[in-house]
Formats: structure tokens, C-alpha cells, sequence
């Protein structure tokens, strides 16, 4: 299990910094409390592109013993963020639109990763596409739009 320490000094981004286990090294947001839930998902700039990752647990699992098609959905939408991070900078973002395509089923244990790309950055939205793999097959395909946001909406 990887651990980020309680005391972890968040980045620009608010991202922390995992400091042992599988995903040492790796980045991930804490501040949203249904990505952690069920999560933890993980992401790495590896210079020329960004890779997420999780290990599947057997809270991932739906009644047929494969990954539910929400939590693949779920980290599909944490993509869509970890890939639009250089692009957003400081600001803040929300999914406008997202779409997938399931391809082939997930297991207990095995590791998910998601890359991608941004195919467009304007001033306010960011287009992005991307895959999900495991085991070098594809499991999921999906694309998206995040809408630039400068500051998060109060409750009324």
C-alpha cells in the first residue's frame, strides 16, 4: 500500500506525493473525497507524457467479479485531469463532457493505467481523449471536455 504522509506538503495543485509502496514517487489529490474514496488513483509526469495508475482492490468489484464500469469511469474522469494539469495551471476545472467505450473486463490485483493527450487548450476548455489499459490491453477508451474554472461555486 502506498502511504502519503499526513504532514505532506501539497503542491501548486494540491496534489501530495505518495513516499513508499507501489506508487512511491507518484502524485494524487486527497481533496476529493469521492475520487479518494475510491480510489487511491495515482499520477506521474514522465516527462513527455503524463501516466495514472491504480492497483485494483476488491472494493473495485462488481457482483460479476470484474472492475465496475463506475469506478473505470471515475478514473477515467481522474485522467482527464492529471492529462490537463499543465494546461490548467492554477486554476481550477469541472467535467463538461465525458464519454467511454468499455473494451474488455478488469480483475482483482491487476494494475490499471490511463494515458493520453490534450488534443486542445482553449482560454476556457480543454479537450482531451484517452486509453486504459491493463496488462497491455486496452479496457477502456474515453474522451472529455474540462471547462476552466477561476474559483470553486458556493453552496446557496
Amino acid at each position: 500500500m502506498s502511504v502519503v504522509p499526513k504532514d505532506a506538503v501539497a503542491r501548486h495543485d494540491g496534489a501530495v506525493q505518495a513516499t513508499s509502496g507501489e506508487f512511491a514517487g507518484w502524485w494524487t489529490w486527497t481533496r476529493d473525497r469521492f475520487e479518494t474514496a475510491n480510489g487511491p488513483f495515482w499520477h506521474h509526469d514522465e516527462g513527455d507524457r503524463i501516466k495514472c495508475a491504480f492497483r485494483v482492490e476488491k472494493k473495485h468489484m462488481n457482483g460479476s467479479g470484474a472492475v465496475h464500469g463506475g469506478c473505470l469511469m471515475t478514473f477515467a474522469d481522474y485522467c482527464l485531469f492529471a492529462l490537463s494539469n499543465k494546461v490548467l495551471l492554477d486554476a481550477r476545472g469541472v467535467t463538461l463532457s465525458f464519454s467511454s467505450e468499455f473494451i474488455d473486463a478488469v480483475y482483482e490485483g491487476e494494475l490499471v493505467e490511463g494515458t493520453g493527450e490534450v488534443v486542445r487548450a482553449g482560454r476556457s476548455i480543454v479537450f482531451m481523449r484517452g486509453m486504459l489499459s491493463s496488462a497491455g490491453r486496452p479496457v477502456l477508451s474515453f474522451s472529455g471536455t474540462v471547462k476552466r474554472i477561476n474559483a470553486p461555486r458556493k453552496p446557496v
